[in-house]
């Protein structure tokens, strides 16, 4: 991490990455390459209000059975290898979509699954995979009512893929979304960064020691439960899956139009994971996560929605970690360990190989 102060206004800004003629793997990475995607070949296609809210779920009107707003989710699961240390694909499936849903202040009710199969993948495995959805799906608290399977030729996939989409229920109380975080407000993370990611690349053996950490893949939706019953000020939810925790909120500053102000020593990250970043070369702010969220919480709400956050299993360890500020609109800025000041700024392409 550079120490050196920042001169925001006259920060000068990298041009835009552009591969015009074709797909490469920085597309798939969740950082600025895949906003550039989106813009470009889906957006100006399905261009509508609920898209365009750029939120990882789209809220809908329904006047169906007189319910509330509806969230609905679709996500693709690629991960190598497929069984690695606190998950697996199956597990990330079901949670990933979950938490999607939830991050609208909605109950996720339903999922669907699509399943690529690859010839010669293992029916035991599949079996294993299936069986860590059923747990993942009861823990959560949600059902999985359809789905298509499809095989293709052995070679032409890393032995499985998983479509997953998903519906809930928004509260009706809550207006929650990227757009939403307002001056003043608290920002809380659920607890460390960037367990995931290096879970995963244990699991390939590429870190060069030996690693105790864990994915922290896990469904949230309780965890949210527990912080809206608690506050009706809470603005913004987010997974910061790809891309990290860096992204997630370069995003949020953007849809909202506001500056976010970081503190890195209030950021937790796991000793051993800050060992692989700085062995490879790694930000552990840009690193994925499955099992975490950050919030922004009306700074009067803060401290309860915090505690609330602690008496949970999947927020013991939550944390403030900044503000939202007034300026700079749409950039965040990380106050260092040493008292300088830096931008932080969205994922530019792919910094680590596909764990999500």
């Amino acid at each position: 991490m550079s120490e050196t102060p920042v001169n925001i206004e006259g920060a000068v800004c990298a041009p835009p990455l552009t591969h015009n003629e074709q797909i490469v793997m920085g597309h798939g990475a969740g950082g600025r390459m895949s906003h550039q995607l989106i813009q470009k070949a889906f957006l100006s296609a399905f261009d509508n209000p609920a898209l365009r809210a750029g939120d990882d779920a789209a809220r809908l009107e329904s006047d169906l059975h007189h319910t509330s707003n509806l969230a609905i989710s679709t996500d693709a699961h690629v991960v190598t290898p497929l069984f690695f240390p606190g998950g697996d694909i199956g597990r990330l499936a079901v949670c990933g979509t979950v938490n999607d849903v939830a991050m609208l202040g909605a109950k996720p009710l339903y999922l669907t699954a699509g399943f690529i199969l690859e010839e010669g993948l293992p029916m035991e495995t599949l079996r294993r995979v299936v069986a860590s959805m059923k747990a993942a799906a009861e823990e959560a608290g949600v059902q999985i009512v359809a789905g298509d399977t499809k095989v293709v030729q052995k070679g032409k996939a890393d032995g499985l893929y998983i479509t997953t989409a998903g519906v809930g229920v928004v509260r009706a109380d809550v207006s929650i979304g990227g757009a939403q975080a307002k001056f003043g407000d608290v920002i809380i993370l659920s607890g460390s960064i960037g367990d995931h990611g290096i879970a995963v690349l244990g699991a390939r053996g590429e870190l060069g020691f030996q690693s105790t950490i864990q994915s922290d893949v896990a469904p949230l939706n309780h965890l949210i439960d527990a912080m809206l019953d608690a506050s009706n000020n809470i603005h913004v939810l987010r997974d910061p899956t790809r891309g990290g925790l860096a992204t997630t909120l370069n995003e949020i500053a953007t849809q909202s139009n506001v500056g976010i102000l970081l503190d890195e020593k209030t950021i937790p990250v796991h000793p051993e994971v800050g060992a692989a970043c700085e062995m490879l070369g790694f930000d552990p702010l840009y690193i994925a996560n499955e099992g975490k969220l950050v919030t922004m919480v009306a700074r009067e709400d803060a401290e309860s929605v915090l505690q609330i956050m602690r008496a949970t299993r999947y927020g013991e360890d939550a944390v403030i970690i900044g503000e939202v500020t007034a300026e700079p609109h749409g950039r965040v800025l990380l106050k260092t360990a040493l008292g300088s000041t830096r931008v932080v700024d969205m994922l530019a392409g792919e910094m680590l190989p596909r764990i999500c």
